[in-house]
């Protein structure tokens, strides 16, 4: 038995699961928010006890030192020798690394090489890293990374239609993002259905305040909705999805903004949020569109784009033995379930409609007459992310 964290680093927030390995139990969990700012604050869960402090935390390394910090004040560790594996989720990997993989100095270089491809998220993911190499010198350090699952993603399906030489000089491609999560829930799906891998075409939707689909065949990643970025791909809470590149680039000369200004609206002032007007959280559109017609449109938009992303995987795919929900919109929302599935009626789907309202853990919720078995099925990518620190750590 060894203790395993889980960090998932933002630019000035630290989330983080400690596991209690193999036996996947959680033993206390948080997040550090507002790092850098002079009203950071601290949260975590022990058992049923929800803790929440206010302090000055300047720096990741800072972040780092105070979550150890109290792991021993509450006796969650003894000492901090008993983790011995920091799993890091990271964002893009690009084209190098199509597994998990453990940190040494040579991998900390080249993983430091890729920030260009994730300039939003990747740098923190590294400070993360060296943060807890620093404090947790003994501990082993792996990087999981969001990418990997969609390393397996055919030439045709991956490559834009730049000039080859940009993908050849520059890597610019589709990523895709979230494989953490396609991972630990295709996983699922084949333990609650009996499904074997390599037999199992699926379309997975993951539908949280980033949203992405991946179509799967023979049970590897074969298409997905994100690019080169986690920004485009189907509507989102704040991020714009698909759009024309010509629309950008008219709106920075009519914004007199640079590409940078122009980043920050496509990422945070968009989608769900910029057509509705209301808020980012869809629970909030939902109860407001009978008052209005911008909430109505955000999830028709929403619900749409969805539909026909599904509807390209199955041309893709031909046989499709099941879908399945994930993500806070996915596993929480019946009727954005109910939406998208009754649009897939054309092709056989069939839900249960008590089912899709009150599902159970890993739940089926297709009629016996669907053509494609439905599923709901939560995602728990801290886990996968200690699953693989674990494996490689190799105690």
């Amino acid at each position: 038995m060894i203790k395993v964290l889980a960090i998932n680093a933002g630019s000035s927030s630290l989330k983080w699961k400690l596991f209690l390995m193999p036996q996947q139990k959680v033993l206390a969990q948080g997040l550090i928010e507002k790092i850098g700012l002079p009203d950071s604050q601290v949260s975590f869960i022990l058992g049923k006890k929800h803790y929440q402090f206010n302090w000055i935390i300047k720096t990741q390394l800072a972040a780092v030192k105070q979550l150890l910090k109290l792991l021993r004040e509450y006796s969650i560790v003894t000492n901090l020798d008993e983790i011995k594996a920091v799993g890091h989720r990271f964002v893009n990997g690009g084209s190098s690394f199509s597994d998990s993989v453990i940190v040494n100095e040579k991998v900390l270089q080249q993983l430091t090489g890729l920030n260009e491809l994730a300039p939003l998220h990747n740098p923190s993911n590294i400070m993360a890293i060296k943060a807890f190499k620093q404090a947790l010198p003994a501990a082993v350090s792996v990087a999981v990374f969001d990418t990997g699952f969609h390393q397996s993603l055919p030439i045709k399906n991956f490559l834009y239609s730049l000039p080859y030489q940009y993908y050849q000089r520059f890597q610019v491609r589709k990523y895709g993002a979230h494989g953490i999560s396609y991972r630990y829930v295709f996983n699922k799906l084949l333990e609650s259905s009996g499904l074997i891998a390599k037999k199992t075409n699926a379309i997975i939707m993951h539908l949280g305040s980033g949203a992405s689909i991946c179509a799967i065949k023979e049970g590897r990643s074969f298409d997905t909705s994100m690019g080169f970025s986690p920004v485009s791909g189907i509507t989102m809470q704040t991020r714009v999805g698909d759009v024309d590149a010509s629309a950008i680039v008219y709106l920075q000369k009519k914004l007199g903004i640079n590409s940078e200004k122009m980043l920050e609206i496509l990422n945070n002032n968009s989608g769900i949020l910029g057509i509705s007007g209301i808020s980012p959280d869809m629970r909030d559109v939902l109860a407001d569109t009978a008052a209005s017609k911008r909430a109505q449109l955000a999830i028709e938009i929403f619900v749409n784009q969805i539909v026909k992303y599904i509807g390209a995987y199955i041309a893709e795919l031909q046989q499709v033995d099941a879908i399945v929900f994930t993500g806070g919109i996915g596993e929480n929302i019946p009727l954005i379930r109910e939406k998208i599935c009754q649009q897939l009626g054309f092709m056989g789907v069939k839900v249960d409609s008590e089912k899709n309202q009150n599902p159970q853990k890993y739940s089926l919720i297709s009629t016996p007459k669907s053509s494609s078995t439905v599923w709901v099925i939560p995602t728990n990518e801290e886990l996968m992310i200690a699953q693989d620190a674990y494996r490689l750590a190799d105690y």
